[in-house]
């Protein structure tokens, strides 16, 4: 009778510390152990992350580190961390944390639109993405990858056409490059290439032809005719005297591609460039900004007409006026010189 008592002393003192065993196992694993008030948080772990680094973004959003770190041991998150963006949620357990930050990596949405530099389009990537600019510049500027792929110095800028694109945040400067060309060849599809064969261009002409009609007119319902007007002067062999080339040439020129220029002034037409069209016949060497994916299209579907020229119309800002024959330009500019010397508009 006595040994009972005693195996049944033994059994309830096990149950009793199993269940709290148990209790500790499920509240360390399974328990909520967020603590802040939103309804979800973003961690961004880099690369070269380690689990201490883990640990300290964490520590602002979780209630109990010793039990997050003994699971993170068990599941062998310690030793294999990776880098991303991951979602934490309010109210998620320490399995679903670890989980989380093993196993789904977001991507996230990159955008950019129209870079005059390759520099200006790595520092807008690396304001989104991981890596640093000067690694993603020298990556984009890599002399043999541009070799490869058919592009040069000058047609360069060509390859990126702004859009938005899904990325890993992780992404290394070579992934983002790759995906790049990827979709650069994806764009020139069968009809936009048969369209560049039959006005005569490569994909690299009518992308530096776009970029002038992009910085010439921002009314995208405008850009098919601003393109006309500059394939009938190609075709008769006119100069383009395109004003945005001009800009370009004194950009690279000073090399200062922030400053802004309002007017082209008479002295700049005798800058000696080749993205000088007012001095150079033909197509600028590369396109001066990567064109919007409108002028692009614009180019490749332009309108047919009888206009060699156009300016500014200061009766209807944000478009121009074009006209058929010099003649009759020397009139609609007239207006818009005596306009903008209204404006006192010197640079």
């Amino acid at each position: 009778m006595y040994i009972k008592k005693i195996l049944l002393a033994i059994l309830i003192i096990g149950l009793v510390v199993g269940g709290a065993f148990a209790y500790m196992v499920y509240n360390a694993v399974f328990a909520p152990n967020t603590k802040f008030n939103n309804s979800e948080a973003y961690v961004f772990v880099r690369s070269d992350d380690d689990f201490n680094n883990v640990k300290e973004m964490l520590t602002p959003l979780i209630n109990d580190m010793s039990t997050f770190e003994k699971v993170a041991e068990r599941k062998g998150y310690v030793s294999n961390v990776r880098g991303g963006k991951y979602l934490i949620k309010k109210g998620m357990n320490n399995n679903d944390i670890v989980n989380s930050l093993r196993s789904k990596n977001i991507p996230i949405r990159v955008s950019f639109n129209n870079q005059e530099t390759l520099a200006d389009l790595a520092g807008r990537i690396s304001a989104q993405l991981e890596p640093d600019s000067l690694t993603l510049l020298n990556s984009l500027n890599d002399p043999d990858f541009l070799k490869d792929n058919g592009f040069t110095n000058e047609t360069k800028l060509a390859m990126y056409i702004p859009n938005s694109y899904e990325f890993f945040w992780n992404s290394s400067p070579e992934n983002f490059r790759d995906r790049m060309l990827k979709e650069y060849q994806r764009f020139w599809n069968t009809d936009r290439m048969q369209k560049a064969e039959k006005i005569g261009m490569t994909p690299n002409e009518v992308i530096t032809l776009a970029s002038i009609v992009h910085k010439e007119t921002a009314k995208v319902d405008e850009r098919p005719r601003v393109a006309g007007v500059y394939l009938n002067r190609l075709k008769v062999r006119m100069l383009l005297q395109a004003d945005p080339t001009v800009i370009y040439a004194l950009k690279l020129h000073n090399g200062d591609f922030n400053t802004v220029y309002k007017r082209v002034l008479y002295k700049d037409l005798t800058l000696d460039s080749p993205y000088n069209t007012y001095k150079y016949a033909g197509l600028p060497p590369g396109p001066i900004a990567m064109p919007d994916i409108s002028a692009i299209d614009a180019v490749l579907n332009s309108e047919e007409h009888d206009y060699y020229y156009f300016v500014a119309n200061v009766e209807n800002f944000g478009y121009h006026k074009f006209a058929k024959n010099l003649a009759q330009h020397n009139q609609n500019k007239e207006q818009y010189v005596r306009w903008i010397n209204a404006q006192k508009i010197n640079r």
